[in-house]
């Protein structure tokens, strides 16, 4: 499907805006905006953390 005027000059206006503010495609910006939000590791298992993971039993499974 081709782009009607109107709609090619709204999405160059919107790549326009996300370069403007420091969005790019680049992988190793996006590595280093990840590790900006994603800092903590996962908790370890722990007792409660492992049986919340059991799967539980049902009326009929008894």
């Amino acid at each position: 499907m081709t782009k009607t005027p109107k709609e090619k000059k709204q999405s160059d206006a919107f790549v326009d805006a996300a370069r403007a503010i420091g969005c790019d495609e680049s992988e190793e910006r996006f590595d280093e905006a990840l590790k900006k939000v994603a800092k903590h590791k996962p908790p370890k298992d722990s007792e409660e953390g492992a049986a919340k993971s059991q799967p539980t039993q049902s009326k009929d499974d008894r």
